[in-house]
């Protein structure tokens, strides 16, 4: 997997959380189908975005990719591509595992087995299984 031109992976701007919220929702309502398109909310990200820094992937100029870290826990709350399949989530998680210092946590949804195998092949051990609102998840860590 290798990115086809330029990548660009740095901090978001705040002009561009509301770019960064659209593309959130973008991505969840292609590719999680098994949750009601009309509970991904562009507001839900916005209200996590106070409280966590934001990095985006720029490739010609337009977002294609987002992770967002919440530090305090060192948590990866998001991690969304346009275009999977091309190393723009790789590029996102090595920057910040880079910027959490190479330890990180997240939770996954059961469901979403492409998102597990992506991280058991970037080295994370899944080591809790939960369930919040009827959506079953599992958390992954990487130390």
């Amino acid at each position: 997997m290798s990115v086809e031109v330029d990548l660009t992976i740095r901090r978001a701007r705040i002009d561009e959380l509301a770019a960064c919220a659209g593309l959130y929702v973008r991505v969840l309502r292609e590719t999680f189908t098994w949750v009601a398109p009309d509970r991904h909310r562009p507001e839900d990200f916005l209200a996590a975005a106070r409280d966590e820094e934001v990095f985006v992937a720029v490739e010609a100029g337009r977002i294609v990719g987002l992770a967002s870290l919440y530090r305090p826990q060192v948590f990866l709350h998001s991690l969304y591509v346009e275009r999977r399949g091309r190393g723009i989530g790789k590029a996102l998680l090595d920057h910040v595992l880079a910027e959490a210092g190479g330890a990180l946590s997240l939770k996954c949804q059961a469901a979403n087995l492409g998102a597990q195998a992506f991280y058991d092949r970037e080295g994370f051990v899944c080591i809790e299984a939960g369930e919040d609102d009827g959506v079953k998840w599992l958390r992954y860590v990487r130390s």
